[in-house]
């Protein structure tokens, strides 16, 4: 088929390099999200798809919004059959969505209906679950509501974070991506429709929800820090000042600590919660880089007493 892939972020790159090598299908040009302002000097950056995508010398389309006339006009003029879309980051209206005749295919971060939204990988490790995976569904205008064409699993492990399971997942999901338009182009693949039940929904995690509640058990005060890692980074206030909580680990056999309590060993942090502690082992001052716990509770000089949070 003649595929126009959408994405922007750099979990969408394997997918698009896995459609690049596909012997079956023409990769005729790419979407992508605007040039974003990064670094210290704020400059314009191409996103991971578009570099990718200049490297391999295919088009990229930059549209403001995707319901733009240019857009949508050079989007006719190449005439796609399908359209596989990983982390694109913009609603697709009605009008785009027509215009390939086999439609938009995305690879979502969950098992469907688990997890719709923009923040799948996330919800799901603070949720606890154990497994979750990733789904190749065909686009409505609903919220990741359409028909599924294929899932693969795949075990969320105890010591995992966001970014760990989102890196294994995008290589997964790009082979089950390829797999699908090779189902879709041969006609053995039909979408399926997600059941009524077992809908949850994923939003974007805000900086709120990122804020470690201590008089929450340590299991979910640790799946908060995992979930929340790279980004947003899990956070609480230290002598009023925010501190971001890189890494932590369970200790059940640490207790006696009131929740946000600091205990301080001599190469060890100790954080009390509603249950057990969880230590410290990487944070981030405010205005500072990540560091090893018991390096920045040396500097900092804990005082007996001393407590995370308000």
């Amino acid at each position: 088929m003649r595929l126009v892939f959408a994405g922007t972020p750099e979990v969408a790159v394997p997918a698009l390099d896995a459609l690049i090598a596909s012997e079956r299908h023409e990769v005729a040009a790419v979407v992508t999200r605007p040039d974003a302002p990064a670094g210290r000097g704020r400059r314009l950056v191409a996103s991971p798809v578009a570099q990718r995508a200049e490297e391999a010398g295919i088009e990229v389309l930059k549209p403001a919004r995707p319901r733009d006339e240019d857009f949508l006009a050079r989007l006719r003029e190449i005439a796609p059959d399908c359209c596989p879309v990983v982390a694109y980051g913009a609603l697709l209206p009605r009008v785009a969505l027509d215009v390939p005749a086999r439609g938009w295919v995305n690879l979502h971060f969950s098992l469907l209906p688990a997890w719709r939204g923009a923040a799948p990988v996330q919800h799901a490790i603070m949720a606890g679950d154990e497994v979750t995976g990733a789904s190749t569904f065909l686009i409505e205008e609903g919220l990741d509501s359409g028909p599924v064409y294929g899932v693969v699993t795949e075990e969320i492990r105890p010591t995992d974070t966001s970014g760990d399971l989102l890196t294994r997942l995008a290589f997964a999901g790009a082979g089950l991506l390829a797999a699908t338009m090779d189902g879709i182009e041969d006609g053995t693949l039909r979408a399926v429709p997600q059941p009524a039940e077992g809908v949850s929904l994923a939003p974007k995690i805000t900086v709120e929800d990122a804020r470690v509640d201590w008089a929450t058990p340590a299991l979910r005060v640790d799946r908060v820090v995992r979930g929340c890692s790279p980004a947003p980074g899990a956070w609480t206030f230290f002598r009023g000042e925010r501190l971001k909580l890189r890494q932590t680990a369970l200790a059940p056999d640490r207790t006696g600590l009131t929740p946000g309590e600091l205990a301080v060993g001599k190469n060890t942090v100790h954080a009390g919660t509603g249950s057990h502690a969880v230590e410290l082992l990487w944070v981030q001052p405010q205005g500072r880089k990540p560091m090893a716990a018991a390096d920045w509770a040396r500097g900092v000089r804990i005082a007996q007493g001393e407590r995370l949070g308000e």
